[in-house]
């Protein structure tokens, strides 16, 4: 069980928070690039609880900054983008992408001191199609090296959708891996999936064991079940920092998945996933995994603070619970695996209050989880101490998750080892 001060120090995202403090260290993937077009209006984003708008001047490069004109304050989501920067609709004053002011447009030449005024802006970068933005101080370090970030744009499947709920108990339903065989896929039986295909076996098996370790990226958990004779069916994934997961959702070396939970403030989250083309595995017995996710079930975007990417399921209508389908195909009556797990993790209130929680065994994971996160954001916030994975941030490089079959015996140290040497892209 938490603490009420640890609850805050996990959850808490704001600026001048420990929490947001620290997530303000590493580059924070915000918007997909063809959202922002050369010359376009300006779109408003939540990230972090700050209020932000992005755009792509003329000339292509983008602009990540706060919404406020630093001369009276008027939002710049109001602006005009024209060549040179965004221009405020109030008094004329322009604004380059790092948001320094290149005109004054009301302010007789002699006295123009447009030099000395800078709006809040931070540095944006694009990469695999995304914009990135990162919120700390000084030298932005790398780009993290995390596989599913780093393909050709061509290759990649970007998911986005919003989750009305704090950031961490997003988060924690992928570091979860024996609600699958429960919430998605608790009336499933063996017989629905292939002989060669070893998820089978987490049917047989709903209550795995599981290995958790410390790593210098996060955690990683593996959680095994028996196959057949002396083989073990394992599911390994991985918590990252600050706000990254790989879960066990195809074989391990096909699927080359990485999903980011950004906090967009306290209560509420945008999920962002990156998965290579060639690494996406369909649902036995059902649609492609895209329908099957849900992430297209969305209402239409608009451009207020949260208008982008919202689920059409909702605590108002239920998440569309069909009671009748729940007690014959669909173990929650939901569909979608995205809206399952939305519903399990908003209906733990905006901020779960974790002093009211009995973990079990199978919540391992998350115990160490939490327990890294706590420990880096009371180093940081004492000591100053750089987070793990930040900068340098050559961490993430080659970590993967998935599922496989292996011999019995060996523990999760060497299984991964060899998982890792054996789908080791060709040099």
């Amino acid at each position: 069980m938490a603490s009420a001060r640890d609850n805050d120090l996990l959850t808490r995202v704001g600026p001048g928070t420990p929490m947001g403090e620290l997530m303000r260290r590493y580059w924070i993937p915000t918007a997909k690039s063809t959202e922002l077009v050369a010359g376009a209006a300006p779109v408003r984003i939540m990230l972090l609880g700050e209020q932000l708008i992005a755009f792509r001047d003329v000339d292509g490069k983008v602009g990540v900054m706060d919404h406020r004109c630093p001369h009276r304050c008027a939002s710049l989501f109001f602006g005009r983008n024209e060549k040179g920067g965004i221009r405020c609709a109030y008094h004329g004053w322009q604004f380059d992408v790092s948001g320094q002011c290149v005109d004054m447009a009301n302010v007789p030449p002699h006295q123009d001191f447009r030099h000395r005024v800078k709006a809040k802006a931070y540095k944006a970068a694009e990469r695999c199609g995304m914009v990135w933005t990162y919120m700390g101080p000084g030298e932005a370090p790398p780009l993290p090296p995390i596989e599913a970030t780093m393909v050709p744009v061509e290759q990649v499947n970007h998911n986005m959708i919003q989750r009305h709920c704090n950031w961490l108990q997003a988060l924690e339903g992928d570091i979860d891996t024996s609600h699958v065989d429960f919430l998605h896929g608790g009336l499933r039986s063996a017989e629905v999936y292939p002989a060669d295909d070893p998820r089978r076996f987490g049917a047989m098996h709903r209550a795995p064991e599981y290995e958790v370790q410390e790593t210098p990226w996060g955690a990683m958990y593996g959680a095994y079940r028996p196959a057949q004779e002396n083989e073990t069916y394992w599911r390994i994934g991985q918590f990252m920092f600050p706000f990254w997961t790989i879960t066990p959702s195809g074989p391990f070396g096909k699927h080359i998945y990485a999903r980011a939970w950004v906090p967009m403030d306290d209560e509420n989250t945008m999920i962002t996933g990156f998965v290579k083309k060639s690494g996406v595995v369909g649902s036995p017995g059902g649609p492609p995994m895209g329908l099957v996710l849900g992430f297209d079930d969305r209402l239409p975007d608009d451009s207020s603070w949260f208008g982008r990417y919202r689920p059409r399921t909702n605590p108002d209508n239920d998440y569309f619970v069909d009671r009748e389908m729940q007690k014959e195909k669909a173990y929650s009556g939901i569909v979608g695996i995205t809206q399952q797990d939305q519903m399990a993790t908003e209906s733990m209130g905006s901020i779960s209050d974790r002093s009211l929680e009995h973990l079990a065994p199978s919540d391992r994971m998350i115990v160490v989880a939490r327990r890294r996160l706590l420990a880096a954001v009371r180093a940081f916030e004492e000591n100053g101490e750089a987070p793990p994975a930040s900068s340098p941030n050559d961490a993430y490089a080659g970590v993967r998750g998935g599922f496989f079959i292996a011999p019995k015996g060996p523990g999760l140290s060497d299984v991964y080892a060899r998982q890792i040497e054996a789908t080791k892209p060709a040099e």
